[in-house]
């Protein structure tokens, strides 16, 4: 007889409990998709009060920081268009999505496609070349700004909808069709995106009525002159707010929040 692989991944104490309300979940009940939310704000709860206790659990923290700092490396050949046409998400995976192979490195590659993909639909005018990787001349910052906060938010749904598989896959495969994972991960995203500073809102709160100067001292381009010069340091500072505030280090309400499964 053949043995299986054990899971490695989270058990245990609140997973468990939202793993046993997920397995009494079906998706033609009433309040159907009221309830899913209730559990994923569950499985979230869960990852953020593991975290908390231990922030080296699963490796996500020390994972997300990483990619996220080569992200924000990467956003500047985004900019100036130094990017082959096609294959765009191939790129980015294999500059920021590492060659790991636990639970934390492959969340974080799922995570830059999904950010790509999330960031094409909502901007409709790109004609779909995020995805494609043919903007021309480079792609705006504001749509790179999008994606920076996309990924940080799909790291921890992405990781989420590995957890939540593996329940339904053990526990109740009827309800593998109804794709629970998927609604979860892309809930938990939805509410964790707004967290994720945005290196473009960050740089124009941070500008100021610059002061009289002498006209011969050489002086720094503002992000509005050159942004290029000033966004892919900020974006590289601001990784660790970005990992603590989707991680639950950095404590800030999220709507419909994890109260809610209290």
């Amino acid at each position: 007889m053949g043995t299986s692989t054990p899971w490695e991944g989270p058990n245990g104490g609140r997973w468990s409990s939202a793993a046993k309300r997920l397995a009494r979940w079906r998706d033609d009940s009433e309040l159907a998709d009221q309830r899913l939310e209730e559990i994923a704000a569950d499985y979230l709860r869960a990852l953020h009060e593991a975290l908390r206790a231990d922030r080296s659990a699963f490796g996500l923290h020390d994972t997300a920081r990483a990619a996220g700092e080569r992200l924000a490396g990467a956003l500047g050949s985004l900019a100036a268009g130094a990017w082959p046409e096609g294959g765009l998400v191939a790129r980015l995976v294999a500059e920021a999505g590492g060659d790991g192979g636990t639970l934390a490195d492959a969340a974080v590659r799922r995570a830059l496609a999904t950010a790509v993909r999330d960031v094409s639909d909502a901007h409709p005018e790109l004609d779909g070349a995020l995805v494609t990787g043919s903007a021309g001349g480079g792609f705006a910052w504001d749509i790179l700004c999008d994606l920076y906060q996309a990924f940080f938010a799909g790291v921890v749904g992405e990781f989420l909808r590995s957890v939540v598989a593996e329940h339904v896959r053990l526990a109740v495969p009827v309800l593998i069709a109804s794709d629970p994972e998927g609604r979860i991960a892309d809930w938990v995203a939805e509410k964790l995106v707004a967290l994720v500073p945005n290196p473009c809102e960050e740089s124009a709160r941070a500008e100021e009525p610059a002061p009289a100067v002498d006209a011969a001292r050489p002086t720094e381009p503002s992000a509005a002159e050159d942004p290029s010069a000033v966004l892919p340091a900020l974006a590289e500072s601001l990784v660790p707010r970005a990992v603590g505030s989707v991680l639950g280090f950095i404590t800030e309400e999220i709507a419909g929040d994890e109260e809610a499964a209290a």
